[in-house]
């Protein structure tokens, strides 16, 4: 039986236009929580797709220091987070938290 070669799942080569990679991001947001390496992880995902050349002229951060921050194991400054995201044409939305009604809750 010849052995079976897996390779691990690269989301960025599934994003293709600017609606999946906004789509994808609002996913991501949604499911992590409070878990901000998890969206710094996803915005990388999405700039592997789009060229991080082209991200790194855009922003005007190193290229070697986008990898790092958007990896998912550092803790970029919110001010790289929003750079990235102009950069990239994602806009970030707020939403009031979907709370439980609080007049249908035992006392």
């Amino acid at each position: 039986m010849p052995e079976l070669k897996l390779r691990k799942r690269d989301s960025a080569e599934h994003l293709k236009t600017e609606e999946d990679m906004a789509l994808y991001l609002e996913a991501c947001l949604l499911e992590a929580g409070d878990d901000a390496a998890f969206i710094a992880k996803a915005l990388g995902h999405i700039a592997r797709a789009k060229g991080m050349s082209q991200l790194s002229r855009d922003t005007g951060l190193g290229r070697e220091s986008l990898y790092k921050a958007l990896s998912g194991e550092s803790n970029p400054s919110f001010a790289t987070i929003l750079k990235v995201t102009s950069a990239l044409g994602i806009q970030l939305h707020a939403h009031p938290k979907a709370h439980s009604n609080p007049l249908s809750s035992p006392a």
